[in-house]
């Protein structure tokens, strides 16, 4: 029997899964394209559990709901739907939506130490690499300028933005509502007579 074995990487952008970078495998049988494959996923993503054959209708679990006609691109597009909901099915897991965020940022680095995700998708180590040291450079910008806020002894508070601050401004604009709502009908109440 021959197997092929097509190697995906797709990036997920959502709400819920902030940004990260999947790395899978779908299995092809001999049969393809007409019986599924099966669908694994390698980097953790919070949806999924890794190297473990996913129960999707897209997948060989569910031969009978299989379409021939569906493409490599068909698949994705499905699992990436499945990665999006939260119905429990063989080889989901089960965590919240922090979780999937932290995994999401995490993936980065956890696919830079896969050898087999580095030598098929060199432009996008390269990407990802960047994107590293871009979220670094941030991180140590806002080091910084916490550190510096600091050691300078100055606090949102003494620039009066603290509770104090949108206490007195909530007021102010208050009372000066009611003030022009009273000019309003002293007006009205003037201009009636």
């Amino acid at each position: 029997m021959r197997l092929l074995m097509v190697q995906f990487c797709t990036c997920l952008f959502s709400f819920l899964i902030a940004y990260g970078i999947y790395h899978g495998k779908l299995m092809f049988p001999a049969e393809f394209p007409f019986k599924p494959p099966s669908i694994l996923m390698i980097t953790p993503s919070g949806r999924f559990k890794c190297n473990t054959r996913l129960c999707l209708s897209i997948s060989d679990f569910h031969p009978d709901s299989w379409n021939p006609a569906w493409s490599v691109a068909t698949i994705l597009t499905g699992l990436l739907s499945f990665m999006v909901e939260k119905n429990p099915t063989l080889g989901s897991i089960d965590t919240t939506d922090r979780e999937k965020r932290q995994l999401a940022r995490e993936s980065l680095e956890f696919n830079l130490k896969d050898e087999m995700f580095c030598e098929l998708f060199p432009d996008l180590v390269e990407e990802i690499k960047e994107q590293i040291q871009k979220r670094k450079t941030e991180v140590e910008a806002q080091n910084a300028y916490l550190a510096e806020r600091s050691l300078s002894g100055s606090s949102l508070g003494d620039q009066g933005y603290g509770l104090l601050g949108s206490t007195l401004a909530n007021i102010f604009v208050i009372v000066g509502f009611a003030a022009f709502a009273y000019t309003v009908k002293y007006v009205l109440t003037f201009s009636a007579k």
